[in-house]
């Protein structure tokens, strides 16, 4: 059975609102105003936005310095693009 269209939009929005999530924590970051939990930044990745934190991550460069919350990035990302590559391969 193909992936539903449903799919790929849910997809879309998960990456649209991670990038958004990183780009208004660093902004805050940079106003010294409150931000963003490192848990919660990591949980819209989990939940399908993890393109969408990478690309966030390069253009605002905001937590590219710490080891923990990239280690926790790259298998998440990992992980999603394992199941991406059996989802598209799936007869």
């Amino acid at each position: 059975m193909p992936v539903q269209p449903e799919f790929w939009a849910y997809l879309v929005a998960a990456n649209i609102a991670a990038f958004i999530a990183f780009g208004y924590d660093k902004a805050r970051a940079v106003a010294g105003k409150w931000r963003v939990r490192e848990r919660d930044l990591l949980l819209l990745a989990l939940l399908g936005g993890s393109g969408g934190a990478w690309l966030g991550r390069w253009a605002f460069r905001h937590k590219t310095r710490k080891t923990s919350f990239s280690n926790a990035l790259i298998v998440i990302a990992v992980l999603q693009a394992a199941l991406l590559v059996r989802v598209a391969i799936r007869p």
